[in-house]
């Protein structure tokens, strides 16, 4: 189960970095309601963070949450930020991947 609370960090992890993405530029109201979405962001993924790490250890949970973060952040970046999608990207990122996953199988 806390496996799973790691994986939905991560993912928090990736919308506030969206929500960091989406401010700039803005003032007023947006930038606003766009730093409420961080904000919660960071939160849930802080909280599932530290739950996940009372039976994974430290040393996997974290490099795996921020790795997760990172993989979805290029992938939003590319998606939603016109970001470019490099063959030399994508392979480091599949290599990250590639990491994360063989973290898990390690642990």
């Amino acid at each position: 189960m806390n496996w799973i609370l790691l994986i939905i960090a991560g993912c928090f992890e990736t919308g506030f970095a969206f929500c960091l993405g989406k401010m700039k530029g803005l003032s007023g109201t947006p930038w606003c309601l766009w730093g409420i979405g961080f904000l919660l962001c960071l939160i849930l993924s802080m909280v599932l963070l530290s739950k996940s790490v009372q039976t994974i250890p430290i040393g996997t949970a974290y490099p795996v949450w921020t790795g997760i973060g990172a993989v979805g952040t290029v992938i939003v970046g590319i998606l939603f930020f016109n970001e470019p999608a490099t063959f030399g990207r994508l392979f480091f990122i599949t290599t990250l991947i590639l990491s994360i996953v063989g973290l898990k199988f390690m642990h």
